[in-house]
């Protein structure tokens, strides 16, 4: 695991924020990356290609490629993950389960649904938060003993 820079996630916070206006003024959608893929993946079986399944492709195709592009600047994504596949196929799926729930992900209601005041989004991102502060105490609670 990387450590904590205030810097650099000052400076991935701002451009996230920027991507996230930039959205919003560009194409009038909210940047929730739950919600967007899942579009997607929907509209797979209509034939036609349509401006809104572009724009959503060149999204996900650049949440891929952006970390090539942050390499020369010296940003590197781990290498490794201290999981297991199950691990992470159990987190996948909670993940996914709890978006669909709490109708979008961090990133739509974190960034910009509390960015708009949003009653809604800041319950969903406060739930967010203490699920994962559970979370990680349980799993720590967990590996520690075992």
């Amino acid at each position: 695991m990387t450590e904590f820079t205030p810097i650099e996630a000052s400076i991935g916070g701002m451009l996230i924020a920027l991507a996230a206006i930039i959205m919003l003024l560009l194409v009038g959608k909210v940047s929730g990356i739950s919600g967007i893929f899942s579009r997607l993946i929907t509209g797979l079986n209509q034939p036609e290609v349509t401006v809104n399944r572009f724009w959503r492709v060149a999204f996900i195709a650049g949440l891929i490629i952006s970390p090539l592009l942050a390499q020369p600047f010296g940003f590197y994504l781990p290498v490794e993950l201290d999981a297991s596949w199950l691990t992470l196929a159990i987190a996948g799926l909670l993940v996914g389960f709890g978006s669909k729930l709490g109708s979008g992900c961090t990133s739509g209601h974190g960034i910009c649904g509390v960015g708009r005041f949003s009653k809604r989004s800041i319950i969903a991102t406060c739930t967010f938060m203490a699920s994962a502060i559970v979370t990680v105490f349980i799993v720590k609670l967990i590996t520690v003993g075992a």
